[in-house]
């Protein structure tokens, strides 16, 4: 057993890389495969469709411009609405404001953290266009029902899956089960190539309007499929391209998916089963996952009752721990109150989870030996 003081401090995340990861960048650099929508890129793309079932990939830089250039592709104007949760990273609603649309906030489910459905019905409004719901912890969010109310009201859906890549909601995979889902593979993911993410679609005409502003407005992807002679300057766009070297990184991470997942799941259960005492003491809230729902260890994240969790986080921090809260609420964020003048929508459950969360560290090298002791340490400073 680990004692303190400790010999590190255990990170909070850690991107798991071996030389695999090595290998596909060298290769990429004897290749001279350097720029963006290249040879690698096409094989990921290929490779996540094959995955998980959709049929058009767009690897970009980020996910946060997976969800700009899905914003962009839907042709937000000013005065539409898009629905939202305010539990989130800011990526989520910035990429609507900077369309002229207009996010308004929903509360989430206290179980899950999602979006709570039950909501939508009264966000609705006639300026309504699109619904973006966020799988929280790769938890997938009640997607029958946020689809079923989007066709009964004639809305997009795009889905936030940016922690949800490998995971699924009733056998299907987040990301493909609306209109559009957009994948994050940041370093602090559990798949990474450092920075990048995708844009997912079953819809063809989406993709085909997609793939000509991430390239600048041009429909060079057309002419790389022998479509046209030429390409040229076709409509509004942006350089949204992911390069090959990061790619090639990004494949062998892909390729290790089942590993790295399964490692975090692992960690995840050990928390999970060595929390519950914690939670039979009524101290903490242990999380949970819907039966639809799978889930690929990427967060696991107590709420601590009583109001202590920023006490807990101050101590396990001196035993050194780096846990962590996880977002601000968007809705009573100082830009938010500027744009809305001072209007604070109230969505209770949210600040409520936001100021009660608290994460623990969680990555697939993460030893058996280390949870151990932060479970101990977990214990001793709620005791």
């Amino acid at each position: 057993m680990l004692e303190y003081p400790l010999p590190r401090i255990i990170p909070f995340s850690e991107p798991t890389v071996g030389e695999a990861e090595y290998a596909a960048i060298r290769q990429a650099l004897e290749l001279k495969s350097l720029t963006g929508d290249g040879k690698f890129c096409h094989e990921v793309e290929k490779l996540l469709s094959e995955m998980f079932k959709v049929k058009h990939v767009l690897l970009t830089t980020s996910c946060t411009h997976a969800l700009e250039l899905a914003m962009m592709t839907l042709e937000l104007e000013v005065g539409d609405e898009v629905i939202l949760p305010s539990f989130t990273f800011t990526s989520t609603a910035n990429v609507i404001i900077r369309q002229g649309a207009r996010p308004v906030f929903v509360d989430i489910d206290p179980d899950t953290f999602n979006l709570d459905p039950n909501l939508l019905e009264a966000a609705i409004t006639p300026k309504t266009r699109c619904i973006l719901p966020v799988h929280y912890a790769g938890q997938g969010c009640n997607m029958d029902a946020i689809n079923t109310i989007a066709r009964q009201h004639n809305l997009l859906v795009v889905e936030d899956a940016a922690q949800g890549v490998g995971t699924s909601w009733n056998g299907i995979a987040l990301g493909s089960l609306g209109d559009m889902g957009c994948y994050s593979f940041h370093a602090s993911k559990n798949i990474t190539c450092g920075e990048g993410g995708a844009l997912l679609t079953n819809n063809t005409p989406l993709a085909r309007k997609a793939e000509i502003i991430r390239e600048k407005g041009t429909n060079r992807a057309a002419f790389l499929r022998g479509e046209v002679d030429k390409y040229t300057w076709v409509d509004v766009g942006s350089s949204f391209v992911l390069t090959d070297m990061l790619a090639a990184l990004l494949k062998v991470q892909l390729e290790r998916m089942e590993e790295l997942n399964s490692k975090r799941l692992a960690i995840w259960k050990t928390y999970y089963e060595g929390t519950a005492g914690l939670e039979q003491a009524g101290l903490v809230k242990r999380p949970y996952f819907h039966p639809k729902a799978t889930n690929n260890g990427h967060i696991f994240a107590l709420l601590i009752n009583n109001g202590r969790r920023d006490e807990v986080l101050t101590q396990m921090k001196r035993r050194g721990i780096s846990c962590t809260f996880h977002y601000v609420p968007l809705h009573s964020s100082p830009f938010m109150v500027r744009y809305f003048e001072g209007k604070v929508t109230s969505l209770p459950v949210t600040d409520y989870v936001s100021d009660s969360l608290l994460r623990l560290p969680l990555f697939a090298h993460l030893s058996q030996e280390e949870c151990q002791y932060i479970l101990t340490q977990l214990y001793e400073v709620l005791a």
